[in-house]
């Protein structure tokens, strides 16, 4: 190809100059022409693509085709249900909601009931009709020593920052929040202007940088926190351990990305890289953290404290769970982060093969709070793939109380699953600080479409409760929902996650199924004790005991 490339380009030069002699004006078709021939020579030397090398112009066709694959795939290829991360038929649902279009469907479902893995709700024959129920059910949030309890909507916008998403966005996200009294998260880039001047609930999340509640050096500025904890709109704090995409990973913002408006915000140089490590400086233990918890709960007039995690070594929520126990210090919620949850950009290998899965955690969480006796003081909020009225009854009926949405309230806000996220290229203005793109996304239209999808998603969920026969949403429990195991075997959450009674962990023996997380766990430390695990620990253990 090298060589016909080479006839081909000495031929369109010799052509050209032809037709330029015999008549002038067609000495222009060199701006056809010497573009073609100057790009070939150009490919013909350069190292770092052999196809290209090797085909020179005609080379470059297949990086088109790969930026083009991504669209033609979605919109000519897969079908109503295998899309990923987000199937057609469930993109579909929100956008219909969003803009108040008909949400029914026709002909009954697309979905393979007989396919491992299909879940159902079992209904009631003496179903409650949904105008019988408050279709805004609420969640007291706040622990014996909250001052300041925060009643929730069961379901809230999940952690999204400023600088992963557009002002435009964040303005659009928290005018949902207000006109429909639901939470609003920051995300760990702290709160911006565009966060508070809606004037939605926010949920202020401090990740391991400390943005917005930090020296220069990194470390934790309690001054700072007390000051900006203390704003009205700030209902609750949630201290992110880590997050699903990418549990146990840190970030590096670049000194480009550190503009003045950015620095002020999180208070940071100007122009400096700015790290975001994988761990916290604030504390060192689990009985550490309970006293970091405490602080921020004195220093915020008693608002309420929690943390959010991706479950990774059980044993280390169990140690959480003795410090607890030993200090008396409770936090007042967990948020639990599926490892399916998702972000702006993370490594391949962390969203895909680390952090438990968001099923499996929310009913781990549920039940080591039930043994230490503590659930009675602390709300679980589910967090990773929460897009629908059964995904809301489905984590509720684990064990959660209210549930947590990013991808689906980006949905809601015109995002189509472009797959540009870490581009700065989002098509829709979303997940971009491309002023032009950020332009596409009116804020007024969104603002509306956000509040639009929280209300219907929300009332589909109390549709499924009158179904199920229930009037409220601490009534439902794993019985409710089944799944298919195999082509002749279906089991209920509750035989897959049976529970475990109340105070069990407290005192020995524990349920066998925990005896050797028990064991490894100490309040004093993260880390897993000295204990020597026996052969006969080993054969005792099951699939919950990591």
């Amino acid at each position: 190809m090298r060589k016909a490339f080479v006839a081909i380009a000495a031929f369109l030069v010799a052509l050209t100059v032809m037709l330029g002699l015999l008549y002038p004006p067609l000495w222009w078709s060199f701006i056809f022409t010497g573009p073609f021939v100057l790009l070939g020579v150009y490919d013909l030397y350069q190292p770092k693509h052999s196809i290209v090398r090797n085909y020179p112009v005609f080379g470059r066709l297949r990086y088109f085709m790969e930026e083009l694959r991504p669209k033609v795939y979605q919109y000519f290829v897969e079908s109503d249900t295998n899309g990923k991360p987000f199937s057609r038929l469930n993109r579909s649902l929100i956008y219909q909601r969003a803009k108040k279009e008909n949400d029914t469907i026709p002909f009954g479902t697309q979905l393979d009931v007989y396919e491992n893995g299909y879940e159902w709700l079992s209904h009631s024959i003496v179903a409650i009709s949904h105008h019988e129920l408050d279709i805004n059910p609420r969640v007291l949030v706040g622990g014996p020593a909250c001052k300041q309890p925060y009643s929730a909507s069961i379901y809230n916008i999940s952690a999204m920052s400023f600088g992963s998403l557009s002002k435009n966005a964040i303005l659009a996200l928290n005018g949902g929040a207000k006109m429909g009294n639901f939470a609003h998260n920051t995300g760990e880039g702290g709160i911006s202007d565009y966060h508070a001047s809606p004037g939605g609930d926010l949920i202020w999340q401090i990740g391991t940088g400390y943005f917005g509640c930090r020296h220069h050096d990194g470390s934790f500025n309690y001054e700072a926190f007390e000051e900006r904890s203390k704003a009205e709109n700030v209902r609750m704090i949630e201290i992110k351990l880590s997050q699903g995409a990418k549990p146990g990973h840190g970030g590096m913002l670049p000194a480009k990305k550190v503009t003045p408006e950015v620095a002020r915000i999180r208070l940071v140089k100007e122009g400096f890289d700015v790290n975001s490590p994988p761990a916290h400086a604030a504390f060192s233990t689990p009985i550490e953290m309970m006293d970091f918890v405490k602080r921020l709960r004195d220093l915020s007039g008693g608002k309420p404290i929690g943390f959010k995690l991706c479950i990774g070594r059980r044993s280390e929520f169990l140690a959480i769970c003795k410090a607890m126990v030993e200090t008396g210090i409770y936090v007042d919620f967990i948020t639990v982060d599926g490892g399916e949850g998702g972000t702006g950009a993370a490594p391949q290998e962390f969203s895909n093969a680390v952090g438990m899965p968001l099923r499996e955690a929310v009913a781990f969480v549920y039940d080591i709070l039930t043994g230490f006796d503590l659930k009675k003081h602390i709300k679980i909020i589910a967090s990773g793939k929460v897009s629908s009225g059964f995904d809301l009854v489905k984590n509720i009926a684990l064990g959660a109380d209210l549930c947590n949405s990013a991808r689906g309230m980006m949905f809601a806000l015109g995002c189509i699953q472009a797959l540009e996220c870490n581009s700065n290229t989002c098509p829709t203005g979303v997940a971009t600080q491309d002023e032009s793109l950020m332009k596409g996304l009116v804020v007024e239209d969104k603002t509306v479409r956000v509040f639009n999808f929280h209300r219907l998603t929300v009332q589909s969920a109390v549709e499924l409760l009158g179904a199920a026969g229930l009037r409220h949403p601490y009534q439902l429990t794993r019985a409710y929902v089944n799944r298919r195991m195999t082509q002749n075997v279906m089991q209920s959450y509750l035989e897959t996650y049976p529970y475990i009674p109340e105070g069990s962990l407290l005192k020995t023996p524990y349920p066998a199924q925990f005896e050797l997380g028990m064991a490894l766990s100490t309040a004093a430390s993260f880390a897993p004790t000295d204990y020597k695990v026996s052969a006969v620990d080993y054969q005792a253990a099951s699939s919950h005991q990591i």
